[in-house]
């Protein structure tokens, strides 16, 4: 690859003259005299063989070829500062690229105002995300494939700072047949439906979180699609409370009267995959997270229960396995 003609200063020389109105103006500017500001276009135009500059009475003006350049080189002066900044980063131990792996359950909206405020706080840092599901979240721990882990458990070896809980609730669409039955619900009736499931990404060990055994099941492989097909009446799941509010008071999806087990609450952990090898950067966004999450919990809020045999909202912790809520520290999430 041949090596440019031209250099970094030369384009430097340009701006200056433009934008300073002159070759004395710009030689005072950058500190440097009249010849050699001269001297430096002169240069530059020799090796483009191009006229980017004429004169006209005291001030130099641009060619329509000078005016492309000059926008062009105003691009290239700001990648290269950027460069330098990069360099200044590396320098102080601050890591180029963060890896972040979240259970697909984390809020949204939560984790885009996390972002949001890293990427002013380090904006050269950039960051790989990664969404996973139940035991995916273990794998990229044990694997060693992200720097923070945002997960439903804690494997064993880590720890993990308590992040939230998200509330997972039982919901089908108000026509679904489940409702049709005016009653409270049982793992009996569920087992008679179909359930919209979602798949656990990890591939060590793989678990079943939440789901009741039903032998009709449907799967997929985010909860955005799973909440589409129980709204379109297609099956019925347990999905975030945080992600299915409009829904609940719009009365396009109620929450299933089940006996047991309608709602549970997951709680979600920081984790640093490897604690003795993390960085400013790491640190940083691991901080913001603990500040954006803080004090959330992710669930109802102030919905009402709609149906007649509805009994007040009870808030579990854990309940038996047939109900297909599980314990506090496991992911409330269906998957197959």
């Amino acid at each position: 690859m041949p090596h440019p003609k031209t250099t970094l200063e030369q384009w430097r020389v340009l701006q200056a003259v433009i934008d300073h109105g002159g070759y004395a103006q710009a030689a005072e500017k950058l500190h440097r005299s009249q010849s050699s500001v001269s001297y430096a276009l002169t240069r530059l135009q020799e090796a483009l063989n191009l006229e980017l500059l004429v004169i006209d009475g005291r001030k130099a003006r641009l060619t329509e070829a000078g005016r492309t350049l000059l926008e062009r080189s105003r691009e290239l002066m700001a990648k290269a500062r950027t460069l330098e900044e990069l360099a200044a980063t590396l320098r102080q131990g601050w890591e180029p690229e963060v890896g972040l792996a979240v259970d697909a359950a984390f809020p949204t909206d939560v984790l885009l105002q996390a972002l949001a405020r890293f990427a002013e706080r380090a904006p050269q840092t950039r960051v790989q995300l990664r969404e996973e599901v139940l035991s995916g979240t273990d794998d990229a721990c044990l694997q060693r494939t992200a720097d923070l882990v945002i997960g439903g458990s804690v494997p064993p070896g880590w720890l993990g700072d308590r992040l939230m809980a998200v509330e997972f609730v039982a919901v089908a669409h108000p026509q679904h047949a489940l409702h049709r039955l005016g009653r409270e619900l049982t793992a009996d009736d569920l087992m008679q439906v179909q359930q919209i499931a979602v798949r656990d990404s990890g591939r060590a060990s793989p678990r079943d979180g939440g789901w009741v055994g039903a032998p009709l099941r449907w799967t997929v492989t985010s909860i955005d699609t799973a909440l589409r097909m129980v709204a379109a009446g297609l099956g019925f799941a347990w999905l975030p409370a945080h992600l299915i509010h409009d829904q609940l008071a719009a009365d396009s999806l109620r929450i299933l009267p089940l006996r047991e087990g309608r709602v549970g609450r997951a709680p979600l952990f920081l984790i640093f995959v490897q604690p003795e090898r993390s960085g400013p950067a790491i640190r940083l966004l691991a901080d913001i997270l603990l500040e954006a999450a803080g004090g959330i919990e992710s669930g109802l809020e102030n919905y009402a229960y709609k149906d007649d045999c509805a009994q007040p909202l009870i808030i579990l912790e854990g309940t038996d396995a047939g109900s297909g809520v599980v314990v506090a520290d496991q992911p409330l999430l269906p998957k197959t």
